[in-house]
């Protein structure tokens, strides 16, 4: 069997446990539909199948166990949810960008720069290993880079842009660097402790993206929405703090968040199909922002 049909088959197996839990008979007989209608050979034996377990743990970081309750095999998401997710996201883009020279007039990726990932792995091993890293920076506010010593202490996306949060060597402050102004890391050979008391959830839990004030109270926001704008927050809430207080004419929702400029942009994204209940200093600082983008006209 060729190394494309193994991939293909693995393809089924995590397509078909994704719809629901199924027996080896169950996925067996799937198999062979898709070998009938596809012209290929996908069968396997319940040992080749242990095997294909092993490969897709490892090729796709995707667990796939045996629900002794449920008497059939599924994929495990219940220890870590959310990385799960982007790990089946992540398999979806795969098999698309794969198709995508046989089905390139039908499939249109965006054309985005690049956003740092080629340091993602050398990070992730210095934090999962506790090693300091150094870097140069070069923030968008300044025209030149900075050396820069951190321990590095978690990774975040916001807005398909992935940060490292690490603790600067220089003042022992929590800070957030994009990894795109990031360059020649080097991942030293001194260890280090991590703080006891940090927790990246808990560091993050009222923050809308990864600016997070070091002085100041998270406030409960009141935004209405109009009904068509409402179907799209309700399908993708702006913060996991979100809570639906009314669903008719208008989506009124509430959330608990910081109130940084970026939670401010997000606001004024959707233009006027949103509009600030509370608190009063938001509704101030959303009209006088539009006050005086009138007077660039």
């Amino acid at each position: 069997m060729s190394k494309r049909e193994s991939i293909e088959r693995y393809n089924l197996i995590i397509k078909r446990l994704r719809r629901h839990p199924s027996s080896f008979k169950e996925i067996y007989d799937y198999l062979a539909y898709e070998s009938e209608l596809q012209g290929y050979d996908y069968c396997i034996t319940q040992r080749t199948f242990q095997r294909d377990i092993n490969d897709i743990r490892s090729l796709f970081n995707i667990d796939i166990v045996y629900d002794w309750s449920r008497k059939a095999y599924c994929i495990d998401s219940y220890e870590q949810p959310e990385l799960n997710e982007r790990m089946l996201e992540a398999f979806d883009t795969f098999n698309a960008l794969n198709l995508s020279q046989r089905l390139s007039e039908y499939i249109h990726f965006e054309n985005r720069l690049g956003k740092g990932t080629e340091n993602l792995y050398g990070l992730l091993n210095a934090i999962k290993n506790k090693y300091e890293v150094s870097f140069t920076y070069h923030k968008f506010q300044s025209e030149t880079a900075t050396n820069r010593k951190v321990k590095p202490l978690a990774l975040k996306e916001f807005k398909n842009r992935w940060y490292l949060v690490a603790e600067d060597k220089t003042d022992e402050n929590i800070k957030v660097f994009g990894l795109d102004r990031l360059a020649e890391l080097t991942i030293e050979k001194t260890k280090y402790t991590q703080p006891s008391d940090f927790d990246v959830r808990q560091y993050f839990k009222h923050c809308f993206g990864i600016i997070r004030p070091e002085n100041e109270e998270p406030l409960e926001v009141i935004l209405s929405f109009d009904s068509t704008q409402g179907k799209y927050i309700k399908t993708l809430p702006l913060h996991e703090s979100q809570n639906i207080l009314e669903d008719g004419d208008r989506l009124v929702v509430k959330l608990t968040v910081y109130v940084t400029e970026d939670f401010v942009m997000e606001i004024l994204s959707h233009g006027d199909k949103v509009k600030v209940i509370e608190p009063q200093s938001l509704v101030d600082e959303i009209a006088g922002i539009y006050r005086n983008s009138l007077n660039n006209y």
